[in-house]
């Protein structure tokens, strides 16, 4: 099964011309989903906005040099391995997460774009990474959703309550599962069974949901949070700090609590 490239087996059955418009579709419904998300809610004017004050109220300007160095340290810190989530549970289920989806996305792609054709050899090393890819998303996803989401951790809401921030991580968790449900399926040589069917049909549909639901996800975050993070970082080295005002140089003030209560209400 993880050396079985799932989108090859599936060229039999359905012309990979139709997977491959599939795949195209879906990148425009992320495309549109975010210029309208963009437009409605004004984010990249408010990010603008906001540079231009942070600009004037500078106390120091940059060189080239070090706005390079800032942002070299953004991407590598707080961007590829998001060190402002701490060394905590929460940041080890990010990064599965995340980089899983990277892979999982990643080997699809090739897959589908260049071994799903009824006469290519797909390399192992592919299969590979998209089913390695899809466990490390369903178990950050899975760790995250159960244990560590804000409302469930701290405010002490079930699990299963959804509102509509949640759509992101459950169609993604929905269609790393069923895809590896569905790879495994096939796996089997069900003879013409419905169960593969079935699952690739609930890996379409959750895939649908994922890219075609932008607008009212979180989706559109992975994009707007790597250029804030450069900004805030730009902000504080040019002293204009957003700006808020700078630490206060005072003792930290705790209580008593701390010492019987690890701080988790927020």
């Amino acid at each position: 099964m993880i050396t079985t490239n799932p989108f090859f087996i599936l060229s039999e059955t359905v012309p990979a011309i139709a997977t491959q418009s599939f795949v195209i579709v879906m990148a425009f419904l992320v495309i549109i989903g975010t210029l309208v998300d963009i437009i409605h809610k004004k984010n990249v004017k408010y990010f603008f906005e906001n540079a231009k004050k942070a600009k004037q109220s500078a106390k120091k300007t940059l060189t080239t040099g070090e706005k390079t160095s800032v942002i070299i340290k953004t991407v590598s810190s707080d961007i590829l391995t998001t060190s402002e989530l701490g060394a905590g549970k929460r940041r080890v289920a990010h990064l599965l997460g995340m980089y899983g989806t990277i892979l999982f996305w990643l080997a699809s792609v090739i897959m589908i774009f260049c071994y799903s054709s009824i006469d290519s050899i797909t390399p192992n090393i592919w299969p590979i990474l998209w089913h390695v890819g899809a466990i490390m998303t369903v178990l950050g996803g899975s760790w995250f959703w159960f244990f560590l989401r804000a409302d469930v951790y701290s405010e002490a809401h079930p699990w299963y309550r959804i509102i509509k921030a949640d759509l992101f991580v459950l169609a993604l968790l929905a269609s790393a599962l069923f895809g590896l449900i569905w790879s495994f399926l096939q796996s089997l040589n069900l003879n013409n069974r419905w169960d593969d069917k079935l699952f690739l049909i609930l890996f379409i549909i959750s895939n649908f949901v994922l890219f075609g639901g932008v607008y009212w996800s979180k989706f559109a975050h992975m994009f707007y949070k790597p250029g804030a993070a450069i900004q805030k970082n730009l902000s504080e080295a040019d002293g204009s700090r957003d700006n808020l005002p700078p630490p206060a140089d005072a003792p930290k003030q705790y209580g008593l609590g701390i010492d019987r209560e690890k701080a988790k209400h927020y």
